[in-house]
């Protein structure tokens, strides 16, 4: 207790002490409406958003009809799988009067392909593209493209991803917030390497070879004796080029565009795995736009794969043209041998919960 000193003094000269009293807070009156105005604008405006949102107007600026949905992916504005997507937003923008724009961001702008992936589950962005190789951390059916041979040729490839089989694979992101649109062709896969050919399972051995960022890859690798890296594509050219890797495996267009054909020499055509691209919507997003706008955005998507598939196929032949002319050496090794020498990866499988998977794919006449 405070005391402070009264200016009366008895007869004596004692000093009579009592209790101190703090002064009352007051408030001004006008601070105190703008205080409650504050306070009533805050729950209104709160309350008016959550209604906006739930109109389906998510993202829009004020006095803006437009909802803008950013789709990222990694390669550069050439690609055949780049082009496809412009015709996908162009076609959404016709389908919605111009009321739905998609912005793309090429080039790895957004971050690589994990990193796009982890803010598409968060709903920071709406769109993706990526290798199903990519998407094995999240959904783990997806490592079934990495199996080697599952396909037989690309025609049971196509009969796989267009079937039943293909759609549920589409659906098995849903519990990691990821919304299957469609697939787009990124062909078949095979060897490229520095120091030599590979035209048989036994000339990988002792040779590093660089590969997705996917278990059942990497495991191909080590099956056919060979040692896998996993090194982000960007810095592959180095990696060819200073001996830290002696290969790496990818479909002819990615070979000719990243101009690692100026250091690897050798281009075997084994065509072990066929990994398709995938364009994923983010589920968080997908769940609060409407049902006409999710018909738009589906039809879209689906109506750009025939469109990618065309070019996709006159740019390969083109790449290979383009490939032989630069001085590399393309072969086409036997399948067979390849086939047979990756037989204990499938004995394996049979034990885990992609076996049965893996015998559903096989079994699509």
């Amino acid at each position: 207790m405070r005391l402070v000193m009264d200016s009366n003094r008895n007869i004596s000269g004692v000093v009579r002490l009592k209790p101190f009293a703090p002064p009352r807070p007051t408030m001004d009156r006008k601070a105190v409406s703008f205080l409650i105005v504050g306070l009533l604008a805050g729950m209104f405006l709160t309350t008016g958003a959550f209604a906006w949102l739930a109109a389906g107007h998510r993202g829009r600026p004020a006095g803006d009809d437009r909802l803008v949905l950013k789709l990222a992916h990694t390669l550069p504005p050439a690609a055949p799988v780049h082009v496809a997507m412009e015709r996908f937003a162009e076609l959404v923008a016709a389908k919605s009067g111009g009321t739905v724009e998609v912005q793309i961001f090429p080039s790895g702008q957004l971050g690589s392909e994990t990193e796009t992936l982890e803010q598409l589950q968060r709903g920071a962005l709406a769109l993706v593209k990526t290798s199903t190789a990519a998407l094995e951390g999240f959904v783990p059916a997806m490592a079934v493209f990495g199996v080697p041979y599952v396909f037989r040729s690309e025609d049971h490839f196509w009969r796989v991803l267009e079937g039943p089989l293909g759609e549920e694979l589409l659906a098995a992101g849903e519990t990691a917030d990821i919304h299957g649109l469609c697939y787009y062709d990124a062909g078949a896969r095979s060897f490229y390497t520095v120091p030599r050919g590979v035209n048989a399972p036994a000339e990988l051995a002792g040779l590093k070879i660089r590969t997705q960022r996917s278990a059942t890859s990497m495991e191909m690798i080590a099956t056919l004796g060979g040692s896998a890296a996993a090194i982000p594509f960007g810095e592959l050219y180095t990696a060819l080029q200073q001996g830290m890797v002696d290969g790496a495996e990818n479909n002819p267009p990615s070979v000719y565009d990243s101009r690692h054909w100026e250091v690897a020499k050798h281009y075997a055509l084994d065509e072990h795995t066929r990994v398709p691209d995938m364009l994923v919507f983010s589920q968080p997003v997908w769940r609060r736009l409407s049902p006409e706008v999710q018909a738009w955005i589906t039809e879209a998507a689906r109506e750009s794969v025939p469109f990618q598939r065309q070019i996709w196929a006159e740019y390969v032949a083109e790449c290979l043209t383009k490939l032989e002319a630069e001085g590399v050496t393309i072969t086409r090794p036997d399948q067979a041998a390849f086939q047979a020498a990756v037989g204990p990866m499938y004995e394996a499988l049979r034990e885990t919960p992609l076996g049965p998977l893996v015998e559903r794919v096989q079994a699509v006449e």
